[in-house]
């Protein structure tokens, strides 16, 4: 071979190696582009990508659940209509039997005449009638009064039994629904309304299922649409 062809030739591959050079820093830039990206121009396609992932993969936004309405099942326990009371006077047989408080929130009892119950506890209950009887017919009398059966809860709507049941001590909605037979095929679920007499005027509520009932409490179950 001549000198002009061999140096042709050490051209030739010179030329080539270069351009091989660049093909692999061109894709080694290219890979490293991927990998690790700038920060991305505004307005540009990177900043759609950049924001894309982050909604896709991101961590969900925890949104905390509201507070459940839950009655207040503090404090003692106040009488009211259909409260079925036990009541003891200590040597006067013809005073101790069962009471039953009126539509008007009171009880008949003898030698003393009526006496409102309504609104007040057992123990206040107890003094007043300690009192009147003292006053005037028994010396110094001992009294008990204890509730022998908790006025009625009512239940209606799409229940299998609607109607009125004793009240149970810190029973919920699901727990007069269960006492009622449970739901009808047609009931919802979600949302409850109760009808509540709090000193005398009427109050209605709409509760979950974990809703704390009181005595006298009216349950609603609706329908459901679908």
């Amino acid at each position: 071979m001549s000198v002009r062809s061999k140096v042709l030739a050490v051209a030739v591959s010179a030329m080539l190696a270069g351009c091989s050079s660049m093909r692999s820093d061109d894709i080694l830039g290219d890979a490293f582009l991927t990998a690790d990206p700038l920060p991305p121009v505004a307005g540009s396609e990177s900043v759609i990508v950049a924001e894309a992932h982050q909604v896709a993969w991101g961590e969900p936004a925890l949104v905390p659940a509201g507070p459940q309405a839950v009655a207040d099942t503090d404090g003692p326990y106040l009488l009211d209509t259909g409260d079925r009371l036990r009541i003891f006077v200590y040597g006067q047989p013809n005073l101790s039997r069962l009471y039953i408080v009126d539509h008007e929130g009171k009880i008949a009892v003898p030698l003393i005449g009526n006496i409102s119950a309504r609104g007040k506890t057992t123990t206040q209950l107890q003094a007043t009638i300690r009192a009147r009887l003292g006053a005037e017919f028994v010396k110094d009398p001992h009294v008990t009064v204890d509730i022998q059966q908790n006025r009625p809860f009512f239940i209606l709507g799409e229940v299998r039994n609607a109607g009125q049941y004793p009240y149970v001590s810190g029973m919920t909605v699901e727990t007069a629904v269960a006492i009622a037979g449970g739901y009808t095929e047609r009931a919802s679920q979600r949302k409850y309304r109760i009808t509540r007499r709090i000193n005398g005027f009427v109050e209605q509520i709409e509760a979950p299922g974990d809703y704390v009932l009181k005595p006298g409490d009216t349950i609603y179950v609706f329908e459901r649409f679908l």
